[in-house]
């Protein structure tokens, strides 16, 4: 799940210094900090224009509208200070100016992805509602683009399945780029289908996309044809144009972008893509792409509990010939690989040390610890000069020194993973979702980064009872997914 996309904004300046904030969550004003700003700093995931990177968080369990599983997205506001549950603002489509209404099991919040999809300076939250039943189409799916503003998030626009008879669960994956070159924010949206639509930049709130196009995923039929499973975004040929990499059960397939839309380029391997993502970390100007290979089939024998492979970009785009597989029996990799650890289902990329290369953040929800079973834990890969690294790889759970909690079954640690910097100090912190914690309650850890890579000091963990959608026997699953994750 988009769980990850291209940003061109980290290859110019930022704009704007901070602003004061008023967002409505659960019924509750909660005051933002800062003070004036002039204009919103155009970051794609500053959601209030203050010039910090905010945390979007989803909790498609939580009750919304007295529906149990409706679902709701929680907006945390970065700071000087880093991510506080203090500063958040909860939407559902209870919310005013939300299309649609909360209804039983619909799970608004299932996806997101977010980047400026109308150019005014703030970034937006885009949200996949899979389950929703449209209609009379059960599951047909929806996509909600909730719009960024001085307040925060507010109000919304409905973008519709051009094909709702085609397929289900629009909206499953979603991914933001520019892929037909026209420097306008595009929205890339799957569904169980062998079609990805991509929605053309020139949003508005009104009237949605400026135009639409369809292309064929290459999607392969087989055991398991659940359609377009990942979408994920980069520039891996560096010509400035966005291109877009499908993940399917039969496959992950490369399509470069181009004025008139996605044209297939390579598959980068065969496997099941359980994530996603996309970064230079290499710095050579060409995007990289990883594939978080989580759940093997019987003739992947790479590792037993799960791997993520790298392939670099070059001129020709996502080049197969150049890539480079880390599990937990890499050196340099803490941990032992073990049957069924669910390793590289999930992934990011951020730099964590500040040092201008990218790093992985890769999460692994089913890793036993101790004898707590699927208790999670997360890993962090080191970019340098020749691309990803085992050499200095870190290892993080509940149980790791300054992290709260404590290492418990079935809390999925890991199982969500964000690399961002909240508090502008040049370095990206680590956000985890554990969506298993406490019962279904889920939860989220921000660890932040340091010159040394990420540190366990002033770590901050809060879970859905901290941001008012905790409700007993109703497992909101808070953390299972995070923008850009």
């Amino acid at each position: 799940m988009p769980r990850s996309h291209h940003e061109r904004s980290r290859r110019r300046a930022v704009l704007g210094a901070t602003a004061v904030a008023v967002a409505l969550a659960g019924g509750l004003l909660v005051a933002l900090p800062g003070g004036a700003s002039a204009a919103p700093s155009g970051l794609a995931d500053d959601f209030n224009g203050d010039g910090y990177r905010d945390l979007a968080i989803g909790a498609p369990g939580a009750v919304a509208g007295g529906k149990a599983k409706a679902g709701a997205v929680v907006v945390t506001y970065g700071s000087a200070g880093g991510i506080s549950p203090a500063r958040h603002k909860t939407t559902s489509q209870e919310s005013a100016g939300v299309p649609g209404s909360s209804e039983t099991s619909d799970r608004f919040g299932t996806e997101l992805a977010h980047g400026d999809l109308n150019k005014d300076g703030y970034g937006d939250l885009v949200v996949g509602t899979p389950l929703e039943d449209v209609g009379g189409d059960t599951d047909g799916g929806s996509v909600t683009i909730l719009w960024g503003g001085s307040s925060g998030l507010s109000g919304g626009t409905v973008i519709g399945d051009p094909n709702a008879s085609g397929h289900d669960r629009f909206g499953q994956s979603l991914a933001v780029g520019d892929f037909t070159g026209d420097g306008r924010t595009d929205l890339a949206v799957g569904s169980t289908g062998k079609d990805v639509w991509i929605f053309k930049g020139g949003f508005t709130k009104s009237g949605g996309a400026a135009g639409k196009l369809r292309f064929d995923a290459k999607i392969e039929s087989g055991a398991y044809p659940r359609g377009a499973v990942e979408l994920a975004a980069g520039d891996f040929d560096d010509d400035r144009v966005d291109d877009v990499v499908v993940g399917s059960s039969t496959g992950n397939f490369v399509h470069r972008g181009t004025p008139t839309g996605p044209v297939f380029q390579t598959e980068a391997g065969p496997g099941y893509a359980g994530a996603l993502t996309a970064a230079d970390f290499d710095r050579d100007g060409h995007d990289d792409l990883v594939v978080g290979t989580d759940f093997l089939d019987i003739f992947d024998q790479t590792a037993e509990g799960g791997y993520v492979t790298v392939f670099y970009g070059g001129t020709a785009g996502v080049d197969t010939t150049r890539s480079a597989a880390f599990s937990q029996d890499t050196a340099g990799v803490p941990g032992a690989d073990e049957s069924d650890d669910s390793f590289g289902g999930s992934l990011a990329a951020g730099d964590v040390n500040g040092d201008g290369h990218p790093d992985l953040a890769v999460g692994a929800n089913f890793e036993t610890i101790g004898s707590a079973s699927h208790a999670g834990n997360v890993w962090v890969l080191r970019g340098g000069a020749s691309g990803l690294t085992a050499t200095g790889a870190q290892s993080f759970n509940q149980g790791t020194s300054g992290v709260p909690g404590a290492n418990e079954s079935s809390d999925l640690f890991g199982g969500a993973v964000h690399l961002a910097d909240h508090n502008r100090d040049g370095r990206a912190d680590l956000s985890v979702g554990a969506a298993g914690e406490n019962s279904d309650d889920g939860a989220v850890w921000v660890l932040r980064g340091s010159a040394k890579g990420v540190t366990t000091t002033g770590a901050v963990n809060f879970g859905a009872s901290s941001v008012g959608i905790g409700k007993p026997g109703h497992d909101p699953v808070f953390g299972r997914v995070m923008s850009g994750s």
